[in-house]
């Protein structure tokens, strides 16, 4: 196992009711700014609660924030809290209003331009305190340091991390997810899981309590997942995936071992090119990943076919091929296509992709840094 550090300070909320607990949360004096998406808050009931636990405090809106947010609207919520004095953030929605609060706090007190804090890796001084209510399990942004933002202008979606954007608290009640499209419900299961697997799959490095870890949430996911999608108001199947959503992806599998991620930045290509769904572009991109590293990965892949799909007949390439399938199969039945033509992309789009990661210096990804453009080139072939 490689050294680490391990620090995560967000209290969580979780079950019913939750969200009238969030003013105890909040300093009493703070002139608060509330986040949101495209306003399904108002029509699922979470924004009347909010407003109800809310009653009393100062606070302002702000909606619109995209589904990949984008930096063009989340400046004007800088501006407006510069102007009014704003103290306290409070996000209500999915994975890309936390990750735009997080841009958003920390781009108020930015001194020269914010988009440099995710063009240049600029360094995070400080940040406007912020808390979520989470209305879609999905990314783990309501227990992490992370943050993906589009600037719509030159379709460049890139992220950024700092340990001063955890939230101080996030609100998880799985009634809040009752409403969702079944699109987005599917989405949060795929992200998730990919989540663990780019932390996950790599190469053994002697740490069996994160690996068995990491194998009892893609387990999880398998088993609980398609109970989600088949009865809406299945309470405990929501709780278990929100729960499994936030543990994927809150540090705690990822610490002392390597990790990958680069199959989330080629999908983030996707995404800023043709506007695919995040979860989409994972699913497509993943299983040809695996394919195309079956080598690098070798015995993370016949460790992930046993333990998590119980494949233990037949060669080691057999039972890689099947562990791979049922990773493509296992998207599927949740919902998600796992080919490019499937959303109306063609292999074009590899050499835009591939020039992208030349221009940006992304020449060498991955847990043994052999990701080069040429394999994704390779990856993004098999993807058609």
């Amino acid at each position: 196992m490689e050294n680490f550090a391990f620090y995560n300070p967000v209290k969580i909320l979780f079950g019913k009711g939750q969200i009238a607990n969030i003013a105890a949360e909040i300093p009493a004096n703070a002139k608060i700014l509330i986040t949101y998406g495209g306003g399904s808050i108002k029509s699922n009931g979470v924004y009347e609660q909010v407003k109800a636990a809310l009653t009393g405090r100062n606070f302002l809106e702000f909606g619109g924030i995209e589904a990949n947010p984008h930096l063009e609207t989340l400046m004007r919520a800088v501006e407006l809290i510069r102007a009014e004095g704003i103290d306290f953030l409070l996000a209500v929605g999915g994975g890309s209003v936390v990750d735009g609060t997080k841009f958003i706090a920390a781009a108020v007190p930015f001194e020269g331009d914010p988009w440099d804090i995710l063009a240049k890796q600029a360094l995070v001084k400080s940040a406007v305190p912020f808390g979520a209510v989470l209305t879609l399990p999905a990314t783990g942004s309501e227990m992490n340091t992370n943050s993906v933002v589009t600037k719509a202008a030159t379709q460049e979606k890139l992220f950024f991390a700092s340990p001063l954007v955890f939230p101080k608290f996030s609100v998880l009640d799985p009634e809040t997810t009752y409403s969702l499209p079944l699109r987005q419900v599917s989405n949060g299961i795929v992200d998730a899981y990919t989540h663990v697997m780019e932390q996950y799959l790599t190469y053994p490095a002697n740490a069996p309590l994160q690996d068995r870890m990491a194998e009892s949430i893609l387990q999880t996911l398998i088993e609980e997942g398609p109970k989600t999608l088949a009865d809406l108001h299945d309470y405990q199947a929501r709780a278990n995936v929100m729960w499994c959503a936030t543990m994927a992806l809150n540090g705690l599998i990822g610490v002392g071992v390597p990790q990958d991620w680069s199959t989330h930045m080629i999908g983030h290509e996707l995404t800023a090119l043709h506007g695919i769904d995040h979860a989409q572009t994972l699913a497509i991109v993943l299983p040809n990943m695996l394919s195309v590293q079956r080598d690098r990965k070798r015995q993370k892949l016949l460790q992930y076919a046993d333990r998590v799909w119980g494949l233990s007949d037949g060669t080691e390439d057999a039972r890689i091929d099947q562990a791979i399938q049922k990773t493509r199969e296992f998207f599927e039945a949740v919902g998600v296509r796992t080919k490019l033509s499937d959303y109306g992309v063609g292999l074009d789009v590899i050499p835009l992709i591939t020039d992208r990661f030349k221009q940006r210096g992304f020449i060498a990804l991955g847990e043994h840094q052999d990701v080069t453009p040429k394999v994704v080139e390779q990856v993004l072939t098999l993807c058609a």
